[in-house]
């Protein structure tokens, strides 16, 4: 009996693993959940690989220990399968809650991301037309800071409400 796992086996496994983690990439939250179900299967199948060779059950006793399987790679598929469940329902949870909020499941990208890309991009743009970079200093007074803009906007309409 040979103790390695098959070729077709291994490929299985990466095939699972690599599509499952292309679809984990995706922005819709719905193929999120997919490329984790498929991922974890692919865990799944890997600590079964390399558990060892299959074996009677670990009982003292009843079997001598040359032919006992071991019993750790088992449960750690039972924790992966609890795990993906898990993490496979929190996902299905997000999506459900953004198709009643937004009528589809795609993550948005954050506007405070963009706004720190820019930054960055112009710091980048800044150092290499000036040739040295700016201090901490430098480039904390030179950053516009829209949060007190943002306040006094709305203060001063609410004020006007109020009057």
């Amino acid at each position: 009996m040979s103790t390695t796992p098959g070729l077709i086996l291994i490929l299985t496994i990466g095939v699972l693993a690599a599509s499952g983690v292309y679809l984990i990439l995706e922005r819709s939250l719905s193929r999120i959940a997919i490329g984790v179900i498929i991922l974890g299967n692919a865990v799944n199948l890997f600590l079964l690989a390399v558990g060892g060779p299959p074996g009677r059950a670990p009982i003292v006793g009843e079997t001598a220990p040359a032919d006992m399987s071991d019993p750790l790679p088992q449960a750690m598929v039972l924790t992966a399968i609890v795990i993906t469940l898990a993490l496979t329902s929190f996902v299905l949870t997000m999506a459900y809650r953004s198709w009643q909020l937004n009528e589809h499941d795609e993550v948005q990208d954050d506007l405070e991301d963009r706004r720190i890309a820019r930054l960055s991009a112009l710091a980048v743009e800044r150092e290499s037309a000036e040739g040295d970079a700016m201090t901490l200093d430098e480039e904390a007074a030179e950053t516009h800071d829209e949060t007190e803009l943002y306040i006094e906007e709305h203060w001063l309409v609410g004020d006007e409400d109020e009057q």
